[in-house]
């Protein structure tokens, strides 16, 4: 784990400004899951998300970034992370995820959410609710005095004893004024350990959850992110501020 940290908002108005991006940006996520049915492609969905950040007048984040060729990273099944929007079509029981980021007046939003194409499997179902809730567990620890590894720990903990695992070669991270910042944010490790957690720190914290082994491989794509083993996995992710209250969610 990096132990470098900063602070990434300095006042109340920068604060203000991640605000307004996390709303604008749960807002155009839940449209885009609002619009997942049967026989859509994953461009359709690229398209669609397009528009919505044009409409709100951000800018997207992961377009162009590092080469990526789309607005959203939809991820299907066996694909963890960073699936390229393409000409497939969404088929009953598939398990979507889909990454948006926009940028905001300068500062970057992230967030993540997986969802059921219809009528999905029991494993399923349970796979992408123990993901979501393996975040809420790593929020809840995103607070003043705490260490980092308070947060990876309790994800790990969570998802470990619901007999998944987490993905360890993808981590969250620090956003702000740039998508990628200090520090990493594993899913997993020991407790107590890393930098102390303080008023100001901003994170986008991403647990990715396997239903069966952690270990992943990278296509020939560069790009898609798939288990090795081939079994389904799941992607929440939340941008959070800590403050002197607790940990804030901005991307609700």
């Amino acid at each position: 784990m990096k132990m470098k940290t900063s602070i990434n908002i300095k006042s109340q108005e920068e604060l203000a400004i991640l605000r307004e991006a996390g709303k604008i940006l749960s807002v155009i996520v839940n449209e885009l899951r609002s619009s997942l049915k049967i026989g859509m492609t994953t461009r359709a969905v690229d398209e669609l998300a397009e528009k919505l950040i044009e409409g709100h007048h951000v800018k997207p984040a992961f377009k162009g970034y590092r080469g990526f060729p789309g607005c959203v990273c939809i991820s299907l099944n066996q694909e963890v992370v960073h699936g390229i929007p393409s000409e497939r079509f969404l088929k009953k029981g598939d398990i979507v995820s889909l990454d948006v980021g926009i940028i905001h007046r300068n500062f970057y939003a992230d967030m993540a959410i997986s969802a059921g194409i219809g009528e999905i499997s029991q494993e399923a179902r349970r796979l992408i609710e123990i993901t979501r809730e393996s975040l809420m567990k790593g929020i809840e620890q995103a607070r003043e005095n705490n260490r980092l590894s308070d947060i990876s720990n309790a994800i790990q903990k969570f998802v470990e004893t619901s007999n998944f695992s987490v993905v360890r070669d993808f981590v969250g991270h620090g956003i702000g004024r740039m998508l990628h910042e200090e520090p990493e944010i594993p899913n997993f490790g020991d407790p107590h350990q890393g930098p102390i957690l303080k008023e100001g720190m901003v994170f986008a914290i991403e647990p990715m959850v396997n239903a069966g082994s952690w270990q992943i491989k990278i296509l020939e794509d560069g790009w898609t992110v798939v288990t090795q083993d081939g079994k389904p996995s799941a992607h929440f992710e939340h941008t959070i501020a800590i403050t002197k209250y607790g940990p804030e969610i901005l991307t609700k």
